[in-house]
């Protein structure tokens, strides 16, 4: 009886439901169609940017065009435009090249010597006009620079042979401190957080982890006041190391590491606002003069340092509890140091040493290291 008092009541509430329902199926439709959007759009400019800067095909025709016609030689070009034996594989950076000035060295002349024998490629005591063409494109690059300088040190990967401005570098098993790659579609959507916790699952074990730990802190050692002046590594990303399957220490990407005359250069004068104005890479910091509002030129923190930050997490995580402890002081104190502080040279020697003693005693009688 009540029913028959109100007969249109009972129909109101649907329609006010089914409305309602329209609007959020609307608004979940239109969200979605946005994320695809927004997705789609951010995979393909990756992906342009990455078939433009990885061609592979391209790049080898202008090569062996050069090489065919004189312009250009070197000890791999036969390998690469003739024999074909040498081949493009996986593309390592879409990044555009670093180029860097030679900048004023120490032991300028045996320098030079060094660069002339590299030069020769074919070892005839002579450098053609193709070999002195393909060495000056490539002293352009700060990579190719090192590994002359360094061609002798365990942990910069060998220079195999150049044709132009192409180099050949042994390849290294391993190019990264921690053990698992993704596809790059796929590391566009994981969080950095829950990225540096799948991380730490994929590492060799602790005693593996502190020998390629030594490896970074003897590369150090390498590149601080050598014979040829003092570079400076300026992005010390995980992706930038490798190491091979006897977990020696090698450096995948080294064109970040630049000498410090060139880099007092590039960010003397430079303007700025505060100190987030003055840095080169991702690691080379100096500070904003407030009264000039320009860059200074020293740089504020030294390679050990930045090494002993990327170390951290890396060589803490399953650490040995006997050392635990120390070894976290040590790498505190490591990650403090100033290139401004009293006797830094001297806490730069004495910190290193300690580090690599305290990891050596730990795995010197071990099966992994």
């Amino acid at each position: 009886m009540a029913r028959s008092l109100c007969p249109g009541a009972w129909l109101r509430k649907p329609r006010y439901l089914q409305a309602r329902f329209s609007y959020v199926r609307m608004k979940y439709l239109f969200f979605s169609w946005l994320v695809v959007f927004v997705g789609s759009w951010i995979i393909y400019v990756q992906y342009s940017a990455y078939t433009e800067l990885c061609r592979g095909k391209d790049c080898k025709k202008i090569i062996c065009d050069k090489y065919k016609t004189g312009v250009i030689d070197g000890p791999a070009c036969n390998s690469l435009c003739v024999t074909e034996t040498l081949y493009f594989g996986k593309c390592l950076s879409t990044k555009p090249n670093n180029q860097a000035k030679l900048g004023d060295q120490g032991n300028l002349s045996e320098l030079v010597n060094l660069i002339l024998t590299v030069a020769d490629g074919d070892k005839d005591g002579q450098v053609s006009l193709g070999e002195a063409k393909s060495a000056w494109a490539l002293l352009q690059l700060n990579e190719f620079l090192l590994m002359v300088i360094l061609q002798d040190k365990e942990h910069t990967p060998k220079l195999m042979g150049f044709c132009g401005d192409l180099y050949v570098m042994e390849s290294v098993e391993y190019t990264s401190l921690y053990g698992i790659s993704l596809p790059w579609v796929i590391e566009l959507f994981i969080p950095s957080g829950f990225r540096r916790s799948m991380d730490q699952l994929f590492t060799p074990s602790w005693p593996r982890k502190a020998k390629i730990a030594i490896g970074l802190l003897e590369f150090v050692e390498d590149v601080f006041h050598g014979p040829y002046g003092n570079f400076l590594m300026c992005d010390t990303s995980a992706k930038n190391l490798g190491y091979n399957d006897k977990y020696d220490l090698k450096m995948v990407d080294m064109r970040k590491i630049v000498p410090e005359t060139n880099l007092k250069e590039l960010i003397k004068d430079r303007h700025c606002e505060s100190d987030l104005d003055c840095v080169y890479g991702t690691d080379c910091r100096t500070s904003c003069d407030q009264s000039t509002m320009k860059c200074t030129s020293e740089v504020i923190q030294p390679n050990l340092a930045k090494a002993c930050q990327l170390l951290k997490d890396y060589l803490l995580r399953g650490a040995p509890s006997e050392i635990r402890e120390e070894l976290e002081k040590q790498l505190y104190s490591c990650i403090a140091l100033k290139v401004t502080a009293k006797q830094m040279e001297m806490e730069h020697s004495l910190i290193l040493n300690n580090l690599k003693t305290l990891l050596w005693k730990k795995i010197s009688y071990t099966n992994d290291s």
